[in-house]
């Protein structure tokens, strides 16, 4: 079977490289803010649509004439630039024809708001402590050992943050196919107050990355305000409180990361998740910026993609599934559970449980349910439509195979 997997790593250019990498970043902002405009253009005139194929030979034709710059930097990066156009005009279309309240068109992208990346594509390399990419040569590595030698590379996205260069490979491995597990079925509630909680007890505490750098953060954005516009005091002033966001960033996926790489380790035979709708959840203006610094949605992300790697089935609980409110023991169903109340207390059987555990053991009972009739191969927004009934995520062998019993 193979598998397309990116890696994600670190650069340590010098002063002659990072030169180099700013030029392609900006020949790749170039072409993407050419070519909008020549498409909004065609539009305007009537003419038939342009295609990255078109844009790409109008471009070609001008470096001869006004863009003699665009020759100090690979073709690769105008051209992926003007691909990434064409699929952003893709994904307008599809999200109007769905009738999305956001469409998304593309946008002019502008040097202050930050440098950008680009792709290339071509010749690539790498060795255990650097990557050769096209026009800009061996780049050193600060992680030694971590991207892939071997493997065949389709392309590399170099990008800046804070001051920081990254790039990531895409590339395409043979894996063995999964066998069947034979662990539990693991539940997985995730929430505020802890990041997640399983249904066998163990809990993964939320790092409230955000909450524990506000202060500070607050500080650096008061040292941004007081700077004179354009002076050279305010730049070192966004690129402190750009670090600081960066680090409160990393924190959050570094906690993730780690939680989510413990469940897979677990072998469960089947996970149980959420559907959850952030979007709604941050209507409440009390718990919004909590609701961010947990990333839930970022959370069961990773558990899904993580999980088809291992080869272990994923359900998605109904949309409205009462969770929290449910007894774990007796079944009864709460009618109000207010947020505050962070033990769950059962009127009918007497059961006194930790919410979130509780909420836990009855997403993994809703594996055993006979209503789990319903199949989705990995796309949230077919399962979102499916209402009540809930959703897998996985191949049909392991659907069978887990159904079976």
């Amino acid at each position: 079977m193979i598998r397309r997997r990116a890696y994600k790593a670190e650069l340590d250019p010098n002063d002659r490289q990072r030169s180099a990498l700013l030029r392609h970043a900006g020949a790749a902002r170039f072409a993407w803010n050419w070519g909008l405009a020549r498409k909004m253009e065609a539009w305007k005139n009537g003419e038939t649509a342009l295609t990255a194929i078109d844009l790409h030979r109008e471009l070609v034709a001008l470096k001869k004439t006004d863009f003699h710059w665009l020759y100090e930097v690979s073709k690769c990066a105008p051209q992926e630039a003007l691909r990434n156009l064409d699929q952003a005009y893709q994904n307008f279309f599809r999200r109007c024809k769905n009738g999305a309240k956001k469409n998304g068109f593309p946008k002019f992208k502008s040097r202050k708001r930050g440098i950008g990346s680009f792709a290339l594509t071509g010749s690539i390399r790498v060795t255990e402590r650097t990557i050769q990419l096209p026009r800009l040569g061996a780049l050193r590595l600060k992680e030694h050992g971590y991207l892939p030698i071997n493997a065949k590379i389709t392309r590399a996205t170099v990008s800046e943050r804070a001051g920081r260069w990254f790039v990531s490979i895409q590339v395409e491995e043979e894996i063995p196919d999964p066998k069947p597990k034979d662990g539990n079925v693991i539940g997985i509630d995730v929430g505020i107050r802890h990041l997640a909680t399983l249904s066998d007890g163990t809990v993964f505490e939320n790092p409230n990355a955000l909450r524990q750098a506000e202060h500070r953060e607050r500080l650096l954005q008061k040292a941004v305000g007081r700077k004179r516009k354009g002076s050279h005091n305010r730049q070192k002033a966004v690129d402190r409180l750009a670090r600081q966001h960066y680090r409160i960033s990393c924190l959050r996926s570094d906690a993730i990361h780690k939680a989510t790489s413990a469940v897979i380790a677990k072998q469960p035979a089947t996970i149980v998740i959420e559907t959850l709708t952030v979007a709604g959840m941050m209507q409440n203006h009390c718990l919004a910026k909590a609701i961010s610094d947990a990333a839930m949605a970022e959370f069961n992300r990773q558990i899904k993609y993580k999980a088809e790697w291992a080869g272990i089935p994923v359900i998605k609980a109904p949309k409205f599934y009462p969770s929290s409110k449910t007894c774990s023991q007796c079944g009864a169903v709460k009618e109000e559970l207010p947020l505050g109340e962070k033990t769950y207390r059962c009127d009918t059987c007497g059961l006194v449980l930790d919410r979130d555990l509780n909420a836990a053991i009855n997403l993994k009972k809703l594996a055993a349910s006979s209503a789990v009739t319903a199949y989705c191969h990995g796309s949230s927004d077919q399962g979102e439509s499916l209402g009540e009934t809930p959703v897998w995520v996985g191949t049909e062998h392991q659907i069978g195979r887990v159904l079976d019993g």
